[in-house]
């Protein structure tokens, strides 16, 4: 089986880092013998935009950090092959996986998607293995965390409570970590922290590693490669369920990762809460668990009689206010947008979304 990486010279650096990593894990797992394939990159770039030294020293170099094979050069991409991927296969600026089988028929015309949630496991990337690995699937930490960071899979093997925060609000990082330790103490749970930070994380999350790092808040992740790929893994969550037509009336998971996705289309501050392995996952907007985390003396007995998380989830529901004003961004076109906007202070390509609002203010 073949798996055609198809990207501009602009493909992610994170993408070919993830996907090095989850190519490396299926070689050497002696577990997974019946996984075979090989990845070739194809750039498809414009062939009337000239060829520049620029561009074959970007090219040289981003073919140097990629272990499986690529074309030799760009140019021998016939025009009408470049046609055929942008036509056919849908092929714009964001980079795609096309899936071959040993007859080189298309088995799926992305599957980069199914890479991002699964790694290997996904193969041999058909719709059939996307929906059987649905299946076996519920809203879990370990879903949330699943090949980013072992120290979190060795928190869940020693049931602690964990809890997954993110945000760029770095007063109310403060405040949440420095509440949420104290009822920790009091209520004496074992508890661990990880910030995960924001979608297309940039200096602000760099900002807030670095303080959390040095205050000792909590766990955080040094590599943003591992930011990044914590939330594409969430938005490919959204992704897969909207091609399967799933929505959140007739899908629990995906009423969850809308509400991930919407968290991280706010400005304020979230958190979840989970303990060890299981699927029990408590989840609110962060001025709303502070203030439950505040009020702890009025439901610590409901501690000791219900265990933590279902007091401290009973509580939340309490303070609940059905007034709302959410709004979720995803990676997308719109109809008659632009195909390329520049940045008016860098020159660069900007990135597109599609942004869904909901208030009833």
């Amino acid at each position: 089986m073949v798996l055609l990486l198809i990207s501009g010279l602009d493909i992610l650096q994170e993408e070919i880092a993830i996907l090095e990593q989850i190519y490396n894990e299926a070689r050497i797992d002696p577990t997974r013998h019946d996984i075979q394939y090989e990845v070739v990159w194809l750039p498809i770039l414009d062939p009337a935009v000239p060829w520049t030294d620029g561009k074959q020293k970007q090219f040289e170099s981003l073919q140097a950090t990629m272990p499986w094979y690529s074309v030799s050069h760009p140019s021998i991409i016939d025009p009408a092959a470049i046609k055929f991927v942008k036509e056919e296969w849908n092929f714009g600026e964001k980079t795609i996986l096309v899936v071959l089988d040993p007859q080189v028929k298309v088995m799926s015309p992305n599957a980069l998607h199914m890479m991002w949630i699964w790694g290997s496991a996904a193969f041999p990337f058909t719709i059939a293995r996307e929906e059987a690995l649905w299946k076996e699937e519920s809203w879990r930490l370990e879903l949330l965390v699943d090949g980013i960071d072992p120290t979190i899979v060795q928190w869940m093997s020693e049931d602690k409570y964990i809890c997954v925060y993110g945000g760029e609000d770095t007063e109310w990082i403060r405040k949440f970590t420095s509440v949420l330790h104290a009822v920790g103490n009091a209520a004496g749970i074992p508890l661990e922290m990880v910030y995960v930070g924001k979608s297309n994380p940039k200096e602000r999350v760099r900002k807030n590693i670095t303080a959390i790092t040095a205050a000792n808040m909590s766990h955080c992740w040094q590599d943003l490669t591992l930011v990044w790929y914590f939330w594409v893994r969430i938005e490919s969550m959204w992704h897969s369920k909207n091609q399967l037509h799933k929505t959140v009336d007739n899908d629990p998971i995906m009423q969850e990762i809308m509400t991930l996705l919407s968290y991280d289309g706010s400005d304020d501050g979230w958190a979840i809460l989970s303990r060890g392995s299981g699927g029990d996952l408590v989840r609110a907007k962060g001025s709303t668990f502070v203030t439950c985390l505040t009020e702890f003396s009025s439901w610590e007995k409901q501690v000791k009689e219900t265990g933590f998380l279902p007091a401290l989830k009973q509580h939340l529901m309490e303070l609940h206010s059905p007034h709302h004003c959410n709004r979720l961004v995803l990676p997308g076109a719109a109809a008659n947008a632009p195909e390329r906007v520049v940045c008016s202070e860098c020159g660069r390509a900007m990135e597109k979304f599609i942004m869904y609002q909901c208030c009833d203010e």
